[in-house]
């Protein structure tokens, strides 16, 4: 077989940058759910050409966190309570698959790698900081995904973490106390370091099933 001649590419591409850019702006709520994003403002806004800029929408639009609308443009997507609800169910199945990788060998890594997100939880909910408590939420399910070494569950939670921290604005008001938040998280991370095998699992699911009860009562 012949090899190709193709041209030397950098390590990240531009397209890759502004999408990387993109989600970033949607998680932390810069992009508003609804907001329609103009290509040739934001190829302004980046310093490139239109082409970048469209590659990288259309990425998100693949993933799931912008919608096209024919004759129309590009819009962040808008999440309802059922499609909260159906998040929090995917998140279920992937990140229960991804314990169960950590039960199998990898506990104290996984351990070790979630104590930073659980400090810093335990001491936003201390000072009533919800988006601290948030932000040190996202980090724990990326850390749990992460130490299953799974690649593939990594890149399928990327979306449904990123949906999650959306919503978790609205998620934050069915907690009348952080700490409650906070002591979820603590207990999962005991279990998962020395709790039974089976603890560790239906700790998870209650507390993703909580998160459930929690929007269906707001």
């Amino acid at each position: 077989m012949s090899i190709i001649d193709f041209e030397p590419v950098n390590q990240q591409s531009t397209a890759e940058m502004i999408a990387g850019r993109l989600r970033e702006a949607i998680m932390r709520g810069a992009l508003a759910p609804g907001a329609q994003l103009g290509e040739a403002d934001l190829a302004t806004s980046f310093g490139v050409s239109r082409g970048p800029v469209r590659e990288a929408m259309q990425r998100l639009v693949q993933e799931g966190l912008l919608f096209s609308i024919r004759n129309r443009g590009i819009f962040v997507i808008e999440l309802t309570t059922d499609d909260v609800i159906d998040i929090y169910r995917a998140r279920t199945a992937l990140e229960g698959g991804a314990l169960d990788l950590v039960l199998d060998g990898r506990r104290d890594i996984a351990y070790a790698a979630l104590r930073p997100s659980v400090t810093a939880m335990a001491r936003t909910a201390e000072a009533g900081d919800a988006a601290g408590v948030s932000d040190a939420d996202q980090a724990f399910h990326e850390a749990l995904v992460t130490a299953a070494d799974s690649p593939r569950l990594v890149r399928a939670a990327r979306t449904l973490l990123i949906e999650t921290r959306m919503c978790l604005g609205a998620l934050q008001t069915t907690y009348p106390d952080l700490r409650e938040q906070a002591r979820e998280h603590v207990d999962l991370h005991e279990a998962i370091g020395s709790g039974s095998p089976e603890r560790a699992r239906a700790l998870l699911v209650e507390h993703m099933d909580d998160a459930v009860r929690r929007l269906r009562d707001r």
